[in-house]
């Protein structure tokens, strides 16, 4: 196709240029087109790049025949360069969209070849179907602004000094286990553990106990750490603050059954940055949504999508069960016992219902202010 049937053809579809980026650790795949009766251009540029990445835009438009202000769409697969590079596209003014990976249509041959060239072009191919309406082939992942980006951070790094002192508590006790020997984890371990014996009545090997110190000293720093995330997460809930996030988990924290500690990651990792139009959205966004598998006389419930934030999905479940014990008189508890009552395989079945259901009465309850049904506020 020649230069002047392109840009023809891209006249007649609003003269854009579609671009779809292949992000890798040390290069990028970028493919170009105008639509898809043309194969797409494919260039590489190193990682991270924009300069050359402004290049590329540019002599694309000369090579595609058009012009130097013709408007850009792009888009790439979320993953472990996160939402820098969606910011830099905006600032550049390039309508970008981020696209869950594991819902882009792929062939499901066992032996299937991928590329990155191939993936670059399935991605601008997706993109062009997209923009003409046709939204079938991905999903688009919702990018949270920088603020509330940040507003993650803390309770992030909590969790994850939470499950770095499990981690080292958890060995130490192992690594003792290995000789019988059973110490509790207090401040005088290091003491109690040059005096411990074996069951032959010989000391713990050097070795062993130089690396039982050494975990000790990792696990005091950890502590250390905790306490003062702790304090800072104190500070960030604070009664004098004003901000969404401090507000809704003062408001979450106010129910019977839920804490700081979950009140704050659902404020962060949900309420506070995501607009909902209804309840199904909010089911969706944390994966507690049916995938039935239904085809001629096979019939098979695959159990929830599993989509969308885990984080909330997993402390979904944990709230639904302290809901049950301290909610007990609730309209969603009341459910649960009739719907299920003592049967134990039952209960688990449907505690994942009703954790989608106490999610999205939790969001009205944060948006309009509706308390839940029959539910308590702390006294």
């Amino acid at each position: 196709m020649t230069a002047t049937a392109r840009r023809l053809e891209s006249t007649v579809t609003g003269e854009t240029l579609f671009m779809a980026l292949e992000l890798g650790s040390t290069t990028w795949k970028l493919a170009f087109a105008t639509t898809r009766a043309v194969r797409p251009r494919i260039r590489t540029i190193t990682a991270g790049s924009l300069s050359q990445l402004r290049t590329e835009i540019a002599v694309a438009k000369t090579r595609l025949g058009l012009a130097a202000d013709t408007a850009v769409r792009s888009c790439y697969e979320a993953g472990r360069d996160g939402f820098w590079v969606h910011r830099a596209l905006v600032a550049e003014g390039i309508h970008n969209v981020v696209v869950d990976p594991a819902s882009i249509t792929v062939d499901r041959r066992a032996r299937r070849t991928k590329t990155d060239r191939i993936d670059a072009t399935a991605l601008i191919t997706q993109l062009m179907n997209a923009a003409a309406g046709d939204r079938r082939g991905w999903r688009e992942v919702h990018v949270p602004s920088v603020q509330a980006e940040a507003d993650r951070q803390l309770q992030r790094e909590w969790e994850a000094v939470r499950d770095d002192r499990t981690r080292l508590r958890n060995r130490i006790q192992a690594l003792l286990a290995t000789q019988g020997v059973y110490l509790d984890l207090s401040g005088h371990f290091v003491d109690h553990l040059r005096d411990v014996r074996l069951w032959d009545g010989t000391a713990l090997p050097a070795e062993l106990v130089a690396r039982l110190e050494r975990d000790w000293t990792q696990l005091q720093q950890v502590e250390d750490r905790r306490t003062q995330l702790t304090r800072l997460r104190q500070t960030r809930v604070a009664d004098d603050r004003t901000d969404v996030v401090a507000t809704q988990t003062r408001q979450l924290a106010e129910l019977r059954g839920i804490g700081v500690n979950g009140a704050l990651t659902l404020t962060t990792e949900l309420f506070a940055w995501r607009g909902f139009r209804n309840g199904r959205e909010v089911g969706a966004s944390i994966g507690l949504t049916p995938s039935p598998y239904r085809s001629d006389q096979r019939v098979v419930e695959q159990g929830v999508s599993r989509c969308g934030n885990r984080r909330v999905r997993a402390l979904s479940i944990q709230l639904a069960w302290s809901w049950v014990r301290w909610q007990p008189d609730s309209a969603l508890t009341r459910w649960f016992h009739a719907r299920f009552g003592d049967h134990g395989r039952a209960r688990r079945i449907g505690i994942v219902a009703v954790a989608r259901k106490l999610m999205i009465a939790l969001w009205r309850y944060v948006e309009t202010g509706t308390v839940p049904d029959g539910a308590v506020l702390n006294g």
